[in-house]
């Protein structure tokens, strides 16, 4: 029991205020359970008439509707609280028609308990309707899905608005455009925002060492709750199936998510991608980190990027030196021009720090009153909290209850809630802005930066998740590309969904690396290089490095799910960087790549065979990132292995000077 409440009546009849027929108290409860919410209203008086009775049951076949006669509607006496306020819906008496019942349920308790007892599952909740502030005791009217609406519940002795904070913590609600007084119901978005709050709850090490009585349901519980929140929401069914046999896998997947073909090989228009030859994986190197005189030489007088394919492929082989991080990022993340002048610069960010204090003030001058009255600014500001008092306290910058810079990271957020109120704060910003913050080491250009941050990734957060949905499916099918054999494993486990990258795509990678790791992988993905959507062949990369494991120990659904949690802070950033770059070069020297893959990559020609110098096949076609951009750094590098090799150069390599 998560709610209870006493002195919760239903008005039953227009008569005298001491008729005690007209005044049902009864107790109010909200119950969870292994599957769902329960809310649950209870007589106290067990000698009420028995003959009518109100329950919604989960199958909305099994609901009683409530309506009521027109002969015994009557007028409130103007005695009675907030008469003036002609909003008792339910206040009246009523009669009972009963329904139909296709599936054997009884109407009856068989506990022979009160028949005015009623109980729904938020499941079936559509909307709420409140009465207005001040119009006497406070109500609350449920209406169900299928437009059956239940007594109104008066709150004599408390406030309602205890009942509605504990609802919110399982369903969204929002106000109705139409009545502010009607709260729209919207459970799904609740399933994600759970599963993002269960996702970032507890680091994913650890949890073998909590519980050693039952280390293998244990350990599953905290990630495989997440992903079935995941998995429930997207496939808006019961969650008490989660699994079905591989052959249903296909059909599940198309009627859960419009447009998400996985696997669906015998669906006419689409690709087979299967039995392509990608040839062997060529090997790669890194090279070290750009250095601040490396990027000094290739900067004219006047401060302008003098050489911009250079200095991207040198950040994308071997990233950047942290004190060069400061300036560089704001170019990476295009919130400063690339061809811009130091003059250029110092004036944008001039007109950018008076724009950033302004929204700033924005929030900072609403008192409490008119926060309270402003729903969506209280809600973004109570996520913002809890997710900044979350933050990973490892790196010193955020260590502390009181750290500036978390005091920063909440400020930072709570702007961006007024730079685009319409998508305001969601659950897992907070972890892309903290990295951003801790390298600016200033308020206005980490707001700026996350800005151009979150211009990439806004759809990640979007309510319709339809750039989560997309990102799932191209990550599909370039691993099915990769490796069919491993695809058609992880779909005989009830895997082939990949909602275990969820989080990997969520946040980039960013609950999965140290701190400093992260940092070296966003920058080398903000250079676009070598191909779109690199993210996608980095998590091809991880997928591919522990196929082995997962199939010679025959991993099951749940054993999959906590090996790939159980990666966290354990994955080598620069062997999964070359192994995805070798990859990328795998896909796009393949000769009959297929159109959807060469679509994913960017690459502009579905067949190409690019020459080793110029990048072109022999019909001219050209690939989006040539393959010469590799062969133009000779400096120490470092192995597909991860071991740095101060000999070894890259074959061929030539020298490039500022233009």
């Amino acid at each position: 029991v998560v709610y209870e409440q006493e002195g919760v009546f239903i008005h039953s009849s227009c008569g005298k205020n001491d008729d005690q027929d007209s005044l049902i108290s009864g107790v109010l409860r909200v119950i969870e359970k292994e599957n769902e919410v329960i809310v649950d209203w209870r007589p106290l008086d067990d000698t009420l008439d028995t003959s009518n009775i109100l329950c919604a049951g989960k199958d909305s076949s099994s609901v009683v509707e409530w309506t009521q006669t027109p002969e015994e509607k009557c007028s409130r006496g103007a005695d009675r609280p907030g008469s003036y306020e002609a909003e008792w819906d339910m206040v009246t008496t009523v009669s009972f028609k009963k329904k139909p019942h296709s599936n054997g349920d009884a109407t009856t308790h068989a506990n022979g308990e009160s028949k005015w007892s009623f109980l729904f599952s938020l499941t079936d909740l559509k909307s709420i309707k409140q009465n207005k502030e001040g119009m006497g005791w406070s109500y609350l009217v449920f209406c169900l899905k299928d437009d059956v609406k239940l007594p109104a519940l008066h709150f004599h002795h408390g406030d309602s608005k205890l009942l509605i904070k504990c609802l919110e913590k399982h369903v969204v609600l929002n106000e109705s455009p139409q009545d502010k007084r009607i709260l729209l119901v919207n459970s799904q978005n609740k399933s994600l925002s759970q599963s993002f709050e269960n996702l970032f709850d507890e680091p994913s090490y650890g949890l073998l060492q909590k519980l050693k009585k039952d280390p293998y349901t244990v350990t599953l519980g905290r990630f495989s709750k997440v992903t079935n929140y995941i998995f429930d929401s997207l496939r808006l069914s019961d969650p008490s199936s989660q699994r079905r046999p591989p052959s249903e896998m296909a059909d599940f997947l198309n009627d859960a998510i419009p447009g998400l073909k996985i696997n669906q090989q015998e669906e006419p228009g689409f690709e087979v991608i299967t039995r392509i030859d990608l040839g062997k994986q060529p090997e790669v190197s890194r090279r070290e980190p750009v250095s601040a005189e490396e990027w000094a030489k290739n900067m004219d007088s006047e401060g302008r990027i003098l050489n911009v394919d250079y200095i991207k492929q040198s950040i994308f082989k071997g990233g950047l030196c942290h004190t060069l991080r400061k300036e560089a990022w704001k170019f990476l993340l295009g919130y400063f021009p690339w061809n811009s002048t130091k003059e250029e610069r110092a004036n944008l960010q001039k007109r950018k720090t008076d724009e950033y204090f302004r929204m700033k003030l924005q929030w900072k001058s609403v008192s409490e009153e008119q926060e309270k009255r402003n729903s969506r600014l209280r809600d973004y500001r109570s996520l913002i909290e809890k997710d900044v008092n979350r933050t990973d306290r490892t790196n010193k910058f955020y260590e502390g209850e009181d750290n500036p810079g978390l005091i920063l990271l909440h400020d930072i957020l709570m702007t961006y809630c007024m730079y685009d109120f319409d998508l305001g704060y969601v659950q897992g910003m907070s972890d892309l802005l903290s990295p951003v913050l801790y390298v600016m080491e200033n308020e206005v250009d980490a707001f700026w930066c996350f800005v151009s941050y979150m211009d990439q990734m806004h759809q990640n957060f979007e309510e319709q998740m339809q750039g989560m949905k997309t990102q799932l499916i191209q990550l599909s099918t370039l691993l099915r590309l990769l490796d069919s054999g491993f695809c058609s494993y992880l779909e005989s486990q009830d895997s082939g969904y990949l909602y275990f990258c969820f989080r990997w795509l969520l946040i980039r990678f960013k609950r999965e690396f140290s701190f400093q790791d992260i940092l070296r992988l966003w920058e080398v993905m903000w250079t676009e290089l070598p191909c779109q959507n690199f993210h996608l062949l980095l998590c091809c990369a991880i997928l591919e490095s522990e196929k082995q494991q997962i199939m010679d120990k025959h991993y099951g659904f749940n054993e999959i799910l906590k090996h790939i949690n159980e990666l966290s802070m354990k994955i080598d950033v620069e062997y999964i960087l070359c192994k995805a770059e070798a990859i990328s070069m795998q896909m796009m020297n393949c000769k009959e790549l297929p159109q959807a893959v060469s679509e994913i990559l960017g690459i502009e020609s579905s067949s190409v065979t690019p020459d080793s110098d110029t990048g072109e096949d022999e019909s001219g076609a050209v690939l989006s990132c040539p393959t010469s951009l590799y062969q133009s750094i000779s400096t120490p590098v470092i192995a597909a292995n991860g071991t740095r090799d101060s000999t070894q150069q890259m074959s061929e390599t030539q020298s490039l000077t500022p233009a």
